[in-house]
C-alpha cells in the first residue's frame, strides 16, 4: 500500500473519531432538529465503523472513502447548527 494512502487513511480515521467525540448536539430535544442531529451522528458513526471494517479487510481505498463521508455528515450537521463544535482547530470547517 502506498504510504500516502496509508497516511491519509490513518489521518481521516482519527479526524472522524475526534470530531465525533467533540461534537455535542445542540438541537432542542423532542423536535425534528433533534431527530436530524441523531440521524447525522448515526451516519457519521456508521461510516466510522464501515471504514474500520474496510480497513480490517485490507481495503484502504474504501476505508478512506468511508471516513471521509462520515466526516462530511458530521461537518454538514455542524454547519446546519445541529452540533456545537470547536471553532478552533482542524476538526470542522465551521468558523
Amino acid at each position: 500500500m502506498p504510504a500516502d494512502l496509508a497516511e491519509k487513511t490513518d489521518r481521516y480515521e482519527g479526524l472522524l473519531a475526534d470530531a465525533l467525540d467533540a461534537a455535542e448536539v445542540t438541537a432542542p430535544a423532542d423536535t425534528p432538529l433533534a431527530d436530524a442531529a441523531a440521524d447525522y451522528e448515526e451516519m457519521a458513526r456508521s461510516y466510522l465503523d464501515d471504514g474500520r471494517h474496510f480497513r480490517a479487510d485490507d481495503d484502504p481505498v474504501n476505508a478512506l472513502a468511508a471516513f471521509s463521508y462520515g466526516h462530511a455528515w458530521l461537518d454538514a450537521g455542524a454547519r446546519l447548527g445541529l452540533f456545537d463544535v470547536p471553532e478552533e482547530g482542524h476538526l470542522f470547517t465551521v468558523r
